[in-house]
């Protein structure tokens, strides 16, 4: 009977040791896909692009990139971080791009993505959602702004549509929960639909961010919002809340004429 029950246990240890084999493999190859995926894209975005050059447009510079895959809505840049990422839409098939590579097949490094409830050109805050991966890719940086020293390094966020070069300020950082009464429903605020709206939103993003940015955002500016898992608490969120600093296609701050 014992030497039974040793074989019995010795073969659920292997049968368990395979599996885990077999699991890590499986996010080993599916981390060297992503990265391949990701590269090729990047490649073709336009090279020579400057924004100085008026005759060009948004749409010319990733026109390579909207013709391998339609549900491209724009391409997001922190400088100095990992995350340089096309953006994703799919409205009828909202989280599509959660679990699917740009190449549409499946993939636990997704996308980043836009909520389905967002329209690029008329909502007053786009929230963009991007995975925590532990090798540190997709928007795993995003973390990196609980360190107030990092965000004074990295206070602007590059976020091009198709139709609209787009450089954007950060107003507020912050941690909170989903799923839960306690947390803050960041995801909900899309569009304002009045002044004291937009302004409570902004008001509650400032109550909780973790240190004081000194920039702030009006009724009438847009924003954008970066969310990723933050893994100190059950269902936890990193939020980063900026507003654009450029208005019209060739890149020019508000101010210019």
């Amino acid at each position: 009977m014992g030497k039974k029950l040793i074989i019995i246990g010795a073969a659920i240890f292997a049968a368990l040791f395979l599996f885990s084999g077999i699991m890590l493999f499986s996010e080993y190859q599916d981390q060297k896909q992503s990265a391949r995926v990701f590269k090729q894209v990047t490649e073709l975005v336009e090279k020579d692009f400057t924004e100085s050059e008026q005759k060009k447009s948004p749409f010319e510079k990733y026109a390579a990139v909207y013709e391998k895959n339609h549900d491209l809505i724009g391409w997001i840049t922190i400088e100095g971080t990992r995350i340089d990422y096309p953006v994703m839409q799919t409205k009828e098939k909202p989280n599509f791009y959660l679990k699917h590579a740009f190449d549409k097949s499946y993939s636990r490094y997704g996308v980043p993505y836009i909520a389905e409830n967002c329209d690029i050109d008329v909502s007053d805050n786009i929230v963009i959602y991007g995975h925590h991966m532990n090798n540190g890719s997709m928007f795993s940086d995003l973390c990196r702004y609980a360190d107030e020293d990092f965000y004074k390094a990295h206070r602007t966020i590059r976020f091009d549509t198709l139709g609209s070069f787009g450089e954007y300020e950060i107003i507020s950082v912050f941690k909170t929960t989903v799923y839960s009464e306690q947390g803050f429903s960041y995801y909900h605020f899309v569009n304002a639909g009045s002044e004291s709206t937009f302004n409570e939103y902004v008001s509650k993003c400032t109550e909780l961010s973790l240190y004081n940015t000194s920039a702030t955002a009006k009724y009438g500016d847009k924003l954008i919002t970066l969310s990723t898992c933050e893994y100190s608490r059950t269902n936890g969120r990193m939020v980063v809340v900026a507003k654009k600093i450029c208005s019209d296609s060739k890149g020019r701050k508000q101010n210019e004429t």
